[in-house]
């Protein structure tokens, strides 16, 4: 029997672009691929692209020009590019690269079992297409050894929103719903394969409305699935919050008390040259609406400095609301201009005061962040055992509020969920022991 071909995908960005490398590996896997732990040790390379950050093309024809050489050690060694740079760049990427075999975009990676046999045959092709068909209807079912108990399950793509600074409109396409009843189809696999907790996945999940269903209904039918115990979403947008979603916050047991809610900047001046179409006092309001329905709920969110045209008074309305609002933890960084996005021909905030204004702008997302963790030690929670910790004996895993929690527990396994009580917390996690 011949070896199995070795399959090696580097993934770029957010969690999005996570879910869709291991789709991609499972799709591939049908075609006889298995996992590489290296490129070096690699028949196919895959560069699973995101377009967000700054510099992301640079990023990708850097990381193609050091596959140049092995490529060269290795001729049969096949190399593709997916995700939003290879849905933005399309056939540019094969002209300027000539070493590359396939370019896939996000919305037809379904295709790559057919695009691998192409390029196995010395035929080069390229997929940025927006297929009118269900690409999750032309996928591979999940295998259970390549799940974990927590697991992702996208159930929207794309936006509407068109921030300025944002390509995910262009690059991910119009909002997109998965029918209810086929995500509902896939969370009783995933359960009955052993996963425990669900994230929902989606650029703007909280505009969720497959099948009539809003989101707040989706996860009341996946609570009632025997075997998912936990159910978190991301990514949300405030103007999408509904009123039945903040409910399920405050009544559902099983939606986790943990909330993704980007704002990107405290200033309405700025929010408003980014085409939020919401303002600092609403977020503030509906963070308070979301308190008041679950009060431990813990808070993250994005941040964007240096926004063109961002003014000292600006930012310090944005370290004002957070402030106010006191974050769990946060996602921040510096504008970088996207090309084609309505911001990209905007003058720049000089990069050494948006350097400094990011700097400041992380020491309190910081200093909130371990305050949150301190305040967690002496207090019970629930984890969910992932995966054995460093030392003998130990598990890892996630607390209620998405705290890497390491328990010295020798009897447990993945998959078991612990009734834990803190008893330190360090920057990266938190130390606790058993209690039930």
């Amino acid at each position: 029997m011949a070896d199995a071909k070795k399959l090696f995908i580097k993934t770029y960005g957010c969690q999005m672009n996570v879910y869709d490398s291991e789709r991609m590996a499972e799709a591939l896997g049908a075609e006889g691929y298995a996992p590489a732990a290296s490129a070096d040790e690699a028949d196919m390379v895959l560069l699973n692209t995101c377009h967000i950050r700054e510099k992301a093309s640079e990023k990708l024809y850097s990381d193609l020009g050091r596959l140049k050489a092995l490529k060269a050690e290795k001729p049969g060694l096949k190399i593709g590019v997916a995700g939003c740079v290879a849905q933005a760049e399309g056939a540019e990427i094969l002209r300027r690269m000539p070493l590359v075999d396939l370019v896939v975009g996000p919305q037809s990676y379904h295709r790559l079992p057919a695009m691998a046999r192409a390029a196995e045959a010395g035929t080069k092709s390229v997929d940025t297409d927006f297929p009118a068909e269900d690409k999750f209807d032309h996928l591979p079912d999940r295998p259970a050894a390549n799940l974990r108990p927590s697991a992702f399950l996208t159930v929207q793509e794309g936006c509407d929103k068109f921030c300025a600074f944002c390509v995910v409109p262009y690059t991910r396409g119009a909002e997109v719903s998965r029918p209810a009843t086929r995500i509902l189809d896939e969370a009783r696999r995933l359960a009955d394969k052993g996963v425990r907790e669900i994230t929902l996945l989606g650029q703007n999940v909280n505009a969720y409305h497959g099948e009539g269903l809003t989101l707040a209904r989706l996860i009341r039918e996946l609570a009632r699935i025997e075997g998912i115990a936990r159910i978190r979403y991301t990514t949300s947008h405030p103007n999408d919050m509904a009123d039945d979603l903040i409910a399920a916050h405050g009544d559902e047991p099983k939606l986790m008390p943990y909330l993704h809610l980007p704002v990107q900047s405290g200033s309405d001046r700025v929010l408003k040259a980014m085409n939020r179409k919401h303002t600092a006092e609403a977020y503030l309001r509906l963070i308070e609406r979301i308190r008041a329905a679950r009060p431990d709920i813990l808070l993250t969110s994005d941040f964007i400095v240096g926004f063109p045209g961002e003014t000292d008074a600006d930012f310090a309305a944005t370290l004002d609301l957070i402030r106010a609002v006191g974050y769990g933890a946060a996602f921040s960084f510096k504008y970088s201009a996207r090309p084609g996005t309505p911001a990209a021909d905007r003058a720049p905030v000089p990069d050494a005061v948006a350097d400094a204004r990011l700097q400041e702008l992380q020491a309190l997302l910081t200093a909130q962040q371990r305050a949150a963790q301190q305040a967690m030690v002496g207090r019970e929670t629930t984890v969910l055992y992932e995966k054995p910790g460093r030392l003998p004996g130990q598990m890892g895993g996630k607390s209620d509020h998405l705290f890497a929690v390491h328990v010295h527990d020798p009897d447990a396994r993945p998959g078991d969920l612990a009734r834990v009580r803190v008893t330190e917390a360090s920057p990266n996690s938190l130390g606790a022991v058993r209690v039930a």
